[in-house]
């Protein structure tokens, strides 16, 4: 929980962590290097000197490690472990569910472990949806549209056998779709990740909440337009955030954006870790005030009741989280690094 500097208690909910394994030994191809690469760059690029991993932690850190900084020096009460397979580039898969959840059960209060799924799999795909709910129970799932499968290199929400897919979700009660709707990752194609079947697939599917993760930039004009005015989407604020430290103006613009359109109650919170760590990003956002030149010109503001929307309430309305029983069951779990 973090506590802010006028002692009040926030309830966060951190909406984008990974579990991942990029290390060398588990890269298929060049593509793997290049991934797990580029992902190092945005967090050297964006994160404070003292914030810094060393390479090969960043490639492969443990679960001791996440929980660490997520919940003990972190300021996390629940995070959301999301799941991104990329097996054309990664021998075990990147970010997978099963690791995932067998992460989660060291700590079952603090998790919730989404899952994940390739609509190209026909079929198959539809038999792992069935799984995924009757084994782990998920709430929700992330999409990952520019995902390389065999000579397919991206799919759109609004292909066929993905509609097929979300009909499937949508009647087993799988009801948070998270995708990925912002800057590429080499060798990703940027197009791949463009926001606009976010528009078709929401208004055909009103009973699934569709969460776009980093709020579609560098496509933040497009991704306004769209969620202005479907009331199921929201912005996830992952890879946007960082910039409060590098570019704070930026990042006023951004969320100033978000405020005018979305409003206050469809924006999250999420830290991307393990490319950002959540303490110093909820630390920077507590703190942060919108210009006075913005603040006019959008006619918004970024109070602390704002603020503990987007921090924890938010994702906590989307995912059922009852905050007082989750209080409670949290009191009694100390913080501490589980036995394997």
């Amino acid at each position: 929980m973090y506590i802010t500097p006028e002692g009040k208690e926030i309830f966060v909910v951190d909406g984008h962590t990974h579990f991942w394994d990029g290390s060398p030994e588990n890269q298929r191809n060049i593509h793997g290097k290049q991934f797990v690469e580029c992902f190092y760059a945005y967090h050297t690029a964006l994160s404070p000197k003292e914030q810094l991993w060393p390479k090969e932690k960043f490639e492969k850190y443990s679960a001791d490690d996440l929980y660490r900084d997520l919940f003990v020096d972190g300021p996390d009460d629940v995070a959301i472990v999301q799941s991104t397979y990329l097996k054309d580039f990664y021998k075990q898969g990147f970010n997978t569910l099963e690791r995932n959840a067998e992460m989660a059960k060291r700590y079952p209060e603090r998790f919730i472990v989404n899952g994940s799924f390739d609509p190209r799999d026909g079929e198959a795909a539809l038999e792992y949806i069935h799984f995924m709910k009757e084994t782990y129970d998920i709430k929700g799932v992330k999409m990952y549209t520019a995902e390389w499968h065999g000579d397919s290199r991206g799919w759109k929400l609004t292909d066929p056998n993905a509609y097929r897919c979300f009909e499937l979700c949508e009647k087993l009660g799988i009801r948070n779709v998270h995708v990925h709707k912002g800057p590429t990752i080499i060798p990703l194609s940027k197009d791949a990740f463009n926001v606009g079947d976010v528009d078709d697939a929401a208004t055909d599917f009103q009973n699934l909440n569709w969460i776009v993760e980093h709020c579609g930039l560098p496509r933040l004009d497009d991704f306004c337009w769209i969620a202005v005015q479907e009331t199921n989407v929201y912005g996830g604020l992952a890879v946007a955030l960082p910039f409060i430290h590098s570019r704070p103006r930026y990042f006023a613009e951004v969320i100033a954006e978000l405020l005018f359109w979305l409003g206050p109650d469809k924006i999250l919170f999420g830290s991307d870790y393990a490319i950002w760590t959540p303490r110093w990003l909820v630390e920077k956002f507590w703190a942060f005030e919108l210009p006075e030149d913005i603040k006019r010109e959008r006619g918004v503001d970024l109070t602390p009741e704002i603020k503990e929307k987007i921090l924890g309430l938010n994702a906590a309305r989307l995912y059922d989280i009852d905050i007082a029983a989750k209080k409670a069951a949290l009191a009694k779990a100390p913080l501490s690094i589980a036995a394997e």
